[in-house]
């Protein structure tokens, strides 16, 4: 394992998880609400939408990663999928937690949110990684993929749960499909 290559791996995931995850949260109108950009953009301002932010991009960055670094280390995809699964529950618990005690949303907070999300979750596949943990990529590779999935199903067949109820409009998924 080159050690160089596996710290500097997380922080350059990092700023392109970031960078990547606030564009794609403008892609959807963009490009004028095309259909195929829907699958990976954020098409609302609900939580669900927002998730799509942060999983999109460390799911390039585990591929990408995988071939830079990840074919030595045999913990590699099971701890970066454990990465992505901690950034998204921290950004519903966070924002159900703050929301349901203040009252509302306050975007700033979000958007800081979802920074913090990034570094925790890189953080936590980062230590992972340099641990004794041991796991099954075959599962890791199965989940990663049943959440693709599920945001893509979602996506267009949206169930009206909270989590996908947009606080802007209060409609779900695709309003304009």
């Amino acid at each position: 394992m080159d050690k160089t290559k596996t710290k500097n791996y997380p922080i350059l995931s990092i700023i392109f998880v970031c960078i990547t995850g606030t564009l794609l949260h403008f892609t959807y109108e963009f490009f004028n609400e095309n259909i195929f950009v829907a699958a990976f953009s954020a098409v609302n301002e609900s939580v669900w939408e927002h998730l799509k932010l942060l999983f999109f991009p460390m799911s390039i960055s585990t591929i990408v990663g995988y071939f830079y670094i990840g074919k030595n280390i045999p913990n590699f995809l099971c701890s970066r999928l454990l990465g992505i699964i901690a950034s998204m529950l921290f950004i519903i618990i966070f924002f159900y937690t703050y929301t349901g005690i203040i009252g509302t949303n306050i975007t700033f907070i979000d958007i800081v949110s979802f920074f913090i999300a990034v570094i925790l979750g890189e953080r936590l596949a980062y230590k992972l990684m340099i641990s004794d943990f041991e796991c099954n990529k075959k599962i890791a590779i199965i989940i990663q993929v049943v959440i693709l999935i599920c945001f893509i199903i979602f996506t267009y067949f949206t169930p009206n749960i909270g989590i996908f109820k947009d606080p802007v409009t209060n409609q779900y998924g695709i309003i304009n499909i």
